[in-house]
């Protein structure tokens, strides 16, 4: 594991498999354990050089409470000074939900750092899931749950209901409280190979649908049956999509 620090705040990464350079975002109240947990690291890091962070307010990493703290581009910044540390000047990116915000975030700021995006459960467009979020402080952690819930549309387990308690519930209500305006703007910049899926039971499905449909160079994958958190858990569904399409990105131009 390796640790950075920018402005202030502590950072938390790390780095497995060789190849090719691909970023793994996590989602909101996740950590870059996730991607191991449910079941995406390992085939990946078979044939690429994976770089997993911690977001900012979650896992290792340090926990602002400040919203301001959230903002995109600090996102985005964290995002860089990994790649700078690692001297990666171009990476895959792979981001779920709040990781795909990120990515459209890197597309619109940092372009030239980007190989592809693989973008799941998340858009471009104005987004107002998370409103309920809206005076919530994270010292009641009912009203947080409550609050996911609705920002999700859908019942977390009892299990998983307990893993988010565990995070630290200020600084995740600092982050959800970030406005989600529309990013519809940076559609033209990514110009680069682009693949979106969502499950086809997210309130979310038919806007990514929308924004692949956009995008000059995009796949689209519709994951049947499931939910949000549910194509988070998914990979046996989510990673036929995705080793395919990043497999294509290394084969030369004919």
């Amino acid at each position: 594991m390796a640790f950075l620090t920018r402005n202030g705040v502590r950072l938390h990464y790390q780095v497995a498999g060789d190849g090719p350079p691909l970023l793994l975002h996590h989602g909101f109240a996740g950590s870059l354990a996730g991607w191991r947990h449910f079941g995406f690291a390992s085939p990946l890091q078979s044939h690429y050089r994976l770089i997993l962070p911690d977001a900012r307010g979650h896992g290792l990493s340090d926990k602002p409470h400040d919203i301001e703290a959230y903002a995109l581009q600090e996102r985005v910044d964290d995002v860089l000074a990994i790649l700078d540390a690692l001297q990666i000047e171009r990476t895959h990116f792979m981001g779920y939900s709040m990781g795909g915000m990120v990515a459209f975030g890197m597309a619109q700021c940092a372009p030239q750092r980007l190989r592809s995006l693989v973008i799941g459960g998340a858009h471009p467009y104005e987004d107002h899931s998370w409103d309920g979020f809206h005076g919530i402080d994270g010292n009641d952690g009912d009203a947080f749950i409550a609050a996911f819930e609705t920002a999700l549309n859908e019942r977390l387990s009892d299990k998983v209901r307990a893993q988010v308690r565990g995070n630290d519930l200020l600084a995740l209500s600092a982050a959800a409280q970030q406005p989600r305006p529309s990013m519809e703007h940076v559609l033209p910049a990514l110009n680069m190979p682009c693949l979106l899926y969502c499950g086809d039971a997210d309130i979310r499905h038919a806007a990514v649908r929308r924004c692949a449909d956009a995008l000059a160079d995009a796949r689209f994958a519709s994951l049947p049956g499931l939910s949000h958190f549910e194509s988070l858990m998914r990979s046996d569904m989510a990673l036929p999509h995705i080793l395919p399409f990043l497999e294509r990105q290394a084969q030369p131009v004919s």
